[in-house]
């Protein structure tokens, strides 16, 4: 088999495979045995029909068909590995010559175009040392951790005055365009300042009492009319202000397991301190890989790319087409570091040389099974029969690489090194815990299934 590389773009190839007939003939002894199974010949059991008779009888042109389907595909992974291609996308084959006849020495030819992983050079990470920040807990930490769970213990109670910032209005909305109404709504209880529904309205309702009401120009957010200006009446029909607990040992006792207030204090300083540990971890992670990327040029798969960000798109608006130029352009930079922080990690997992083995891609399926609430084999079967087990198998590589290379660099804060044990683990130990990214690629067909049972039961 001979193999020619074009380079199309630094993140893209064309691949030239010749192939040999000695080597197409394995494959084409197998696609006659293939059709010799599903066609009956007088004279010959089913499944045993020479293959000459089969090329007579049935045709070459249908053997070859059959055997190309087969080689191009295995042939192209073998010149992949020959060359030390990665290929980051589906390839677009063309095959240009195939023989004509058993006695054709015309040999196969096809060509493969395919967006690959660029070649990156990172550097000895043994040795390394990375420093990160101190993990600070603040007395505003604990306050702040006070107030979320006072407000929680919040009530409402009406207040005779104007509505003001941080108050609950009960309203009644009346959207009209051109004099014609387009929407109604009564009874509906808004925050002021919270800024959640129509732009205009937290103006509109700063300073009204209960009975008043006023007009405003907004733009409608959803429905048949959304995009468009309208003319929006507001009605109050009450003003309730929030009235928290006083902060002493009687709320401590209602609030938490704690008999007074000094014990909750310490227990809020204390889950604190471990977030801060958390995000201390966190910050480690984003230091190394921004470490490994250090003075890099990595150019990006612009096919891969435009994917991606029709996929972030989704997720950020109900209508992609009409996504704005902001929330294309943030689209755009999340993917970018995604995509380079994804084959920075690729590549560290083979300079480290690491292993995944069947039952690492099957403990991770079935932990993200159990939390989705779904039969791990089932799942796993699931995710095989929609072709993504490779992007598992690569998901847990890149995890098990970044947990090795970050046990290998010394982490420092204010000088002091930093032990990073409990969230990396110990090398020796079996390395079953995947980062949050591991699991994108399970979770997605994990949510898939779901929606597609959901859509089951509502039928």
């Amino acid at each position: 088999m001979k193999i020619s590389v074009r380079n199309l773009e630094p993140t893209k190839v064309k691949l030239t495979v010749t192939v040999e007939p000695e080597e197409l003939n394995p494959y084409l002894d197998a696609a006659r045995k293939e059709i010799a199974k599903q066609v009956n010949v007088p004279g010959f059991r089913k499944g045993h029909v020479p293959g000459k008779i089969i090329d007579q009888r049935i045709g070459f042109a249908a053997v070859a068909g059959e055997a190309v389907n087969d080689a191009v595909p295995e042939l192209y992974s073998k010149a992949l590995d020959e060359k030390k291609i990665r290929p980051m996308a589906q390839p677009e084959f063309d095959v240009q010559d195939v023989p004509q006849s058993a006695n054709d020495e015309t040999k196969l030819k096809f060509t493969a175009t395919v967006e690959r992983r660029p070649d990156i050079e990172l550097p000895e990470i043994d040795g390394l040392e990375i420093a990160i920040s101190k993990p600070e807990v603040k007395d505003e930490d604990v306050d702040k951790r006070l107030e979320t769970l006072r407000q929680r213990f919040g009530t409402l109670v009406g207040v005779d005055r104007p509505a003001a910032k941080g108050d609950f209005a009960n309203i009644d909305l009346t959207a009209e365009i051109d004099g014609e109404t387009v929407d109604s709504q009564e009874g509906v209880s808004y925050e002021l300042g919270s800024n959640t529904m129509l732009d205009g309205l937290d103006e509109a309702l700063d300073g009204l009492s209960a009975g008043e009401e006023t007009t405003f120009e907004g733009t409608l957010e959803a429905g048949e009319h959304e995009g468009q200006k309208a003319t929006v009446k507001v009605k109050v029909n009450s003003v309730k202000a929030e009235e928290l607990p006083e902060l002493n040992d009687e709320f401590a006792s209602e609030a938490s397991e704690f008999d007074t207030l000094d014990e909750l204090k310490a227990d809020i300083r204390k889950a604190a301190a471990q977030d801060a540990e958390g995000r201390q971890a966190t910050e480690a992670r984003d230091a190394f890989i921004a470490k490994l990327q250090e003075g890099l040029e990595i150019p990006v798969p612009k096919g891969v790319k435009a994917n991606m960000v029709e996929e972030q798109l989704k997720g950020m608006t109900p209508d992609p087409d009409k996504a704005t130029k902001e929330q294309k352009a943030q689209a755009e930079e999340t993917v970018e570091k995604d995509l380079r922080d994804q084959m920075v990690l690729d590549a560290l997992a083979e300079k480290l040389d690491v292993q995944v083995s069947q039952s690492d891609v099957f403990n991770f399926l079935a932990s993200i099974a159990q939390q989705y609430g779904m039969d791990p084999n089932n799942f796993i079967q699931a995710i095989i029969k929609n072709g993504q087990i490779g992007s598992a198998v690569q998901e847990v590589a890149r995890s098990k690489g970044l947990l090795a290379g970050m046990r290998a660099v010394k982490f420092t804060a204010d000088g002091e090194v930093v032990d990073l044990s409990g969230f990396l683990g110990e090398a020796a130990e079996d390395e079953e815990s995947e980062s949050v990214e591991a699991a994108s690629a399970a979770a997605a067909v994990a949510d898939e299934l779901s929606a597609k049972d959901d859509a089951k039961d509502a039928e």
